[in-house]
């Protein structure tokens, strides 16, 4: 077995020389021809290499390994258009847009997430929601302000980049004596559960003042009268509220201002998807639609 392994090695030692030996000559024979016979050989390699490179190269992975690659909370992947167009686009698709959203969250304080919950505002800006409140029974939001609304202008500027300049947003903090709305694109309100009762209270203070001024009588209250004064704050009412969390409740969210709110129920705000928003403007504009309104 020795012997025939010496022998093959020999001929194609052999071989290798006659090789060498035919293309000196050809070299010298045919100087002329030495630059096309280089662009001969680097041709035949190329030809030859060629199947061979697209043959060992690893195909992509398919199925669930396949990695995806997403614009961060629920954006388009790669190829696909800008997320505040497709926004944008979503907001003019449906038939009716809430003027005023609340953001009620009723989990536990260990559950709460300002990141995610400013993601949910700033979707709201996106797709053309004026007034938005942002309502926990803890008070979490409220006690952090300020925190709320840098994790908002954060988002806004990640989310939104350089288009988030068409989004004005005024904070407005319902502890300000002037509590009025500016004329901007979005109002923000951190809500906390004084706040309702305290609406109330504000409100009858004022029509006992109108009626010791003798500009209204007691018997003029009404429906209508105490509508008024609790809208002396610039934000219409509800028109539909996203509750996050497994409590079947607002937990004291603007008692008075949400008696004709749409109320959507969702698992959690951790973590939320854009396409479980949507989809709840969306059950929104159908019970509109289904209402007549």
């Amino acid at each position: 077995m020795t012997g025939l392994y010496e022998l093959v090695w020999r001929v194609l030692h052999a071989l290798l020389c006659l090789h060498r030996t035919l293309t000196y000559w050809l070299r010298v024979r045919f100087g002329t021809w030495n630059w096309l016979w280089r662009r001969c050989c680097r041709a035949a390699s190329a030809a030859v290499l060629a199947p061979l490179v697209f043959t060992l190269r690893k195909p992509p992975a398919v199925g669930r390994n396949r990695r995806q690659h997403r614009h961060p909370r629920g954006g388009p992947g790669l190829g696909a258009p800008h997320p505040q167009l497709r926004w944008r686009a979503d907001g003019r698709s449906l038939k009716k847009l809430p003027v005023h959203m609340g953001l009620v969250i009723t989990e536990e304080e260990q559950e709460t997430s300002f990141s995610d919950i400013a993601s949910l505002v700033v979707w709201c800006m996106a797709v053309g929601i004026s007034y938005i409140s942002v309502y926990d029974h803890q008070g979490i939001f409220k006690r952090n302000n300020s925190r709320l609304m840098d994790e908002i202008l954060k988002q806004q500027q990640e989310l939104l980049g350089l288009d988030c300049s068409k989004y004005s947003t005024e904070f407005a903090n319902s502890n300000d004596k002037d509590d009025q709305v500016l004329n901007c694109q979005s109002a923000v309100k951190v809500l906390s559960p004084e706040d309702g009762k305290a609406d109330i209270v504000r409100a009858a203070q004022e029509f006992c003042q109108l009626v010791a001024q003798q500009q209204q009588k007691s018997t003029d209250l009404d429906v209508h009268m105490l509508d008024s004064l609790l809208s002396a704050s610039g934000f219409p009412d509800p028109d539909v509220v996203l509750k996050f969390g497994p409590v079947e409740s607002t937990l004291g969210f603007l008692p008075w201002h949400i008696r004709l709110t749409e109320i959507i129920s969702l698992p959690s705000h951790l973590n939320i998807r854009y396409e479980d928003f949507f989809s709840a403007l969306r059950q929104y504009a159908a019970c509109e639609q289904r209402l007549g309104k």
